[in-house]
């Protein structure tokens, strides 16, 4: 919607249907990646995507939403950002908007807006022009794999020849790629992101194998296309069905009749583990979209009171990256209290495993996966030796007065600097040569070596 409102309002009547064939893609491991269907921190936890839209190109003064952005309870920031069609963003303004993602510890989704409505848009760039404003940031990108996610062109092509967007959006990731870039790459569908013709939908396939990073995921924006549970059900199907990676990158609310079912949006993303990001903050030429009264963080509209306090909303269901200190998702009810500095990326520790094991024995290996002033994260991989076991038990003895605050998959009790961490009921037998992991925070002062572990199986 947002600038162009008038334009897809005329061009949401109709809809397609279609037969689909399509296999799951690969995936990569740099920074934050493609796995199946999920996005993955580089540390191997999912991440699901939980915020909102800031339109930045058009209000760049307002660098306190991030803050308020993410008090609202995202973890995740979408970012408009346009290269010439509106005044540029040059890349001193973008590394500030990176800086400002890690300092709120939000995941930053930067787009280029300049693309939107191609076709059917006299002003629109094309996503080549797109790739190009991305290569000429490329300075203030690069490094920023595990924080910054690079969605090429905002919904790239209008509702006119809406089947140029395959081979258009395939040269533009393998443009970003023969360039350097290993982000993960976001790409929007046609049809100003509805994909009612069902172009992105059709051609998923086409569009991963061009990644020869295997790191894209595909993003759907739902309007007045969606504005039915069954149309919004139908196409989400298709994706988990084939194993497709996916986002709604953007969607707005039901404010009046045939408008889209963002309560089954909401309900649906959680149920499949989907990542969401609601249109938008503030500052829309129709307010009804805004979530906040002029950026007032104070003043949520109905819209923002579903996003951020409704059933399905941010604050009941955003988890922050792990990243930034955030508990693992596979955490099954632990919350960490530790507020980590935010500017600092993990600083890896050696790491120390126990010797090679005997039949029906165990090892453990220790890394640290995130660290700041006073605190750190932690995960020990326990490997099953030559035969199966039962349950496992490792210990190991702190050489420099650290402690352990919080676990999750484990069982942890500490005697002084002595520390035992027992399985748990779900992940105790192990098949020769399995293995599971738990993780724990913790706090340290001074150094924060890797102890010796000893596992011990039953």
């Amino acid at each position: 919607m947002k600038r162009k409102l008038s334009v897809v309002a005329t061009a949401l009547l109709t809809a397609a249907t279609a037969v689909l064939f399509f296999t799951g893609p690969a995936y990569a491991a740099t920074g934050l990646h493609v796995v199946g269907r999920n996005i993955v921190e580089a540390n191997g936890q999912t991440f699901v995507m939980r915020g909102v839209n800031h339109p930045h190109a058009w209000y760049a003064n307002r660098t306190g939403s991030f803050a308020d952005i993410k008090a609202a309870g995202a973890n995740t920031v979408r970012v408009v950002l346009s290269g010439g069609r509106w005044t540029t963003n040059t890349a001193s303004d973008v590394a500030n908007v990176i800086a400002l993602c890690k300092a709120n510890r939000l995941i930053c989704v930067l787009e280029n807006h300049d693309t939107t409505g191609y076709g059917e848009d006299a002003a629109a760039y094309t996503l080549d022009q797109a790739a190009n404003y991305w290569i000429g940031l490329k300075s203030v990108l690069v490094g920023q794999e595990d924080h910054v996610v690079i969605n090429i062109g905002n919904e790239p092509i209008g509702n006119t020849d809406p089947g140029q967007w395959t081979a258009a959006t395939v040269a533009a990731i393998r443009k970003m790629r023969s360039n350097g870039f290993e982000h993960l790459l976001m790409v929007d569908a046609p049809n100003w992101g509805q994909d009612w013709t069902y172009v992105m939908r059709d051609n998923a396939q086409t569009i991963l194998d061009a990644d020869t990073r295997d790191n894209t995921v595909l993003s759907i924006h739902m309007y007045a296309v969606f504005n039915t549970s069954t149309s919004i059900v139908d196409y989400l199907d298709t994706f988990e069905r084939n194993g497709w990676p996916l986002v709604i990158g953007e969607f707005g609310w039901q404010f009046a009749a045939g408008e889209v079912d963002d309560a089954t949006i909401l309900s649906e993303a959680v149920r499949r583990n989907l990542g969401w990001l609601a249109w938008s903050w503030s500052g829309n030429t129709d307010p009804i979209l805004d979530m906040t009264t002029n950026f007032d963080a104070s003043q949520l509209t109905t819209w923002g009171q579903r996003i951020v306090n409704g059933p399905n909303g941010l604050k009941a269901t955003a988890k922050e990256a792990t990243i930034f200190g955030g508990r693992p998702t596979t955490s099954p009810t632990v919350s960490p209290t530790v507020s980590p500095t935010p500017t600092l990326s993990p600083t890896p520790t050696p790491t120390q495993t126990t010797p090679p094991p005997p039949a029906g024995a165990c090892t453990a290996t220790y890394s640290v996966t995130g660290q700041w002033g006073g605190g750190f994260q932690a995960d020990v991989k326990v490997t099953a030796g030559s035969s199966a076991i039962r349950g496992w038990t490792v210990t190991w003895t702190y050489a420099n007065g650290q402690t352990v605050s919080q676990a999750w998959n484990a069982t942890v009790t500490s005697s002084g600097s002595s520390v035992t961490a027992r399985n748990v009921s779900y992940n105790g037998s192990l098949a020769a040569g399995a293995a599971t992991q738990f993780g724990f925070l913790g706090s340290w002062n001074g150094t924060n070596s890797a102890p010796a572990l000893t596992c011990t199986a039953s």
